[in-house]
């Protein structure tokens, strides 16, 4: 009877903790709001970045620690990054500090939103006012419309978003400006006032508008810009202890715009390249690390040749040309390889472990990846193996065999979707190792040469013959 009597009471304690969340959070939201909204929306490539500027103001009596950020369900698949900083001075004074961004559920959000907490450097005390400029990226939110286009015709496509900037405060303020790659605009949303001025749309000055207020609006445009987009990206690190670091690149690259409707002409596509193809791409730029060497570029049937490297002492360039120039729907799957000096990218740290300093992401400029794995292949005899990554992925470890190896290699594999070109930052890979075991490979190889050599010797001193006695 007591066991029951104290269960109902830890419930009851739950669920009171529970509802007093939820009014803690409620009420933190109705302490905070925007003065002014300025969003800034660009699609000149088939990533939107957007820059969003908010000055909150915090009305309540409490101080306030956190700042709520919210997507409409529209765009929470498509969002690929969001960070965020504090801005104060003016102009050419003007200093940015970086803030915390991170994942977080807002009970009265609506259904399907994907919500993010701010979380202040100092907590706003009442009736002050801070300003936070917020940068998020979108991928895969264009949609080519007609999903198919002949090889003369240009591709278009279709925006969609919210006039209102959807937030859990309410905001005195808001203005959303829209820039586009063209002047060719075939149609957009009316939400008045909206205007418009060459490649660029403005929805507002709108006031006072109340939480989570959303107007739909839709911007039918020309896109030619390149929609390559990476399926799948596994980039294979290998460190060798030996003074050099692998790097093995297995791409599967499709357009991801609008599909060629009929037949390909390759005739038409060389004598008229501006007028034929022009959402195509035929070529790609990958930005290596300097002092790469021993770069090749091929694919199922063998090297490709069409590929031009440029190094200097501070970076490298290799431009690519597949075998056919890409077309919506088109895709191309092939390999790209290359060394590094391992000077430059292994370091001890202060408690003794080796660590592997490398860039995370895509080499290929402009491309959005659905899908990436970095492979870290460590040295036979590594243990403790850790990564720094500065956003959220997925690890896991798995087990390499290769040429001489007992026990094999430790594999560190780290996985991300929706990967953008700002993910393309240094991450570091720790790691304990024993140098002893550098020797075993050459042990190895000493043994069995002095095995085969005492074989040898064995054999031509016993006499096998048969004699008569």
């Amino acid at each position: 009877m007591e066991a029951s009597l104290r269960a109902q009471r830890t419930a009851a304690l739950l669920i009171f903790a529970f509802l007093s969340l939820l009014a803690v959070s409620s009420s933190a939201a109705q302490e905070i709001q925007i003065l002014n909204a300025e969003r800034r929306i660009d699609l000149s490539s088939q990533i939107a970045i957007v820059f969003l500027t908010l000055k909150v103001e915090n009305t309540g009596k409490a101080a306030a620690s956190e700042v709520l950020l919210s997507f409409p369900p529209t765009e929470a698949d498509h969002l690929a990054e969001v960070k965020a900083q504090a801005a104060s001075g003016k102009k050419r004074k003007k200093t940015h500090v970086p803030l915390d961004v991170k994942p977080t559920d807002v009970p009265d959000a609506p259904k399907g939103a994907k919500c993010f907490r701010i979380a202040l450097l100092n907590p706003l005390s009442p009736g002050e006012t801070s300003t936070i400029e917020v940068l998020y990226m979108l991928t895969h939110s264009m949609e080519p419309f007609p999903a198919e286009i002949s090889q003369s015709e240009p591709q278009l496509v279709y925006y969609r978003d919210s006039a209102y900037i959807l937030s859990p405060y309410r905001i005195k303020q808001q203005t959303t400006f829209i820039k586009t790659p063209s002047t060719n605009v075939l149609s957009f949303s009316r939400v008045e006032p909206t205007n418009r001025a060459g490649m660029e749309l403005k929805y507002g000055p709108y006031e006072d508008r109340p939480a989570y207020s959303f107007s739909p609006v839709l911007v039918h445009f020309e896109n030619n810009n390149p929609f390559a987009v990476v399926e799948e990206l596994v980039r294979e690190v290998e460190i060798s202890h030996w003074g050099n670091l692998q790097i093995t690149e297995h791409y599967t690259l499709a357009h991801g715009g609008a599909k060629l409707k009929g037949v390909f002409s390759r005739v038409d596509y060389q004598s008229r390249p501006g007028a034929s193809g022009v959402s195509s791409f035929k070529n790609l730029l990958a930005r290596l690390p300097a002092r790469v060497h021993s770069v090749y570029y091929r694919d199922e049937i063998g090297n490709i040749s069409s590929s031009r490297l440029r190094t200097d002492s501070r970076k490298s360039e290799l431009e690519i040309e597949p075998r056919y120039p890409l077309f919506g729907g088109w895709k191309s799957t092939f390999v790209i390889g290359y060394g590094l000096p391992l000077e430059d990218f292994l370091f001890e740290s202060t408690d003794g472990k080796r660590y592997l300093n490398f860039t995370f992401g895509c080499p290929l400029s402009g491309t959005v990846v659905d899908k990436l794995t970095v492979k870290v292949v460590l040295p036979e005899g590594s243990k403790d193996p850790s990564a720094v990554v500065p956003f959220p992925v997925e690890q896991h470890m798995e087990t390499k065999y290769s040429y001489l190896d007992v026990v094999g290699r430790p594999v560190l594999v780290l996985e991300k979707k929706n990967v953008v070109p700002e993910h393309n930052t240094l991450f570091q890979v720790y790691y304990s190792f024993n140098p002893v075991f550098m020797l075993a490979e050459p042990l190895m190889l000493v043994s069995t040469v002095f095995f085969l050599f005492a074989a040898c010797v064995a054999y031509l001193h016993i006499d096998v013959s048969i004699r008569k006695r």
